[in-house]
């Protein structure tokens, strides 16, 4: 079984910039490796664990906005952690700039 279908809702995007998160051992930056609307991958040697609530301030498009966004994270392994969000962020990004798209597949 070879061939398995992309499970993901919304297409990633790769990206490196930073993150500034709080998660329940404390308020931390760390670098973001992609992105897409329903969630992040965060690059970082922190034992981050599985199920815990997170608040993320990070750019969306535009680097001179950094909203709130919050999340769980779902997977967490030895470079980094996966997170998903409440609620999609591509409501959250302005209009007129380029919108995180729903992957087609």
């Amino acid at each position: 079984m070879g061939n398995s279908p992309n499970r993901r809702e919304y297409q990633r995007h790769t990206a490196l910039f930073s993150a500034k998160y709080t998660v329940k051992s404390g308020t931390y930056r760390d670098l973001i490796g992609n992105v897409s609307a329903g969630g992040i991958f965060i690059y970082t040697r922190r034992d981050i664990i599985d199920g815990q609530r997170i608040t993320l301030r990070f750019p969306i498009i535009a680097f001179d906005q950094k909203p709130s966004v919050l999340g769980t994270v779902v997977r967490s392994q030895d470079k980094g952690f996966a997170v998903k969000f409440d609620s999609p962020i591509e409501e959250r990004i302005p209009r007129g700039s380029q919108r995180l798209q729903r992957n087609a597949v």
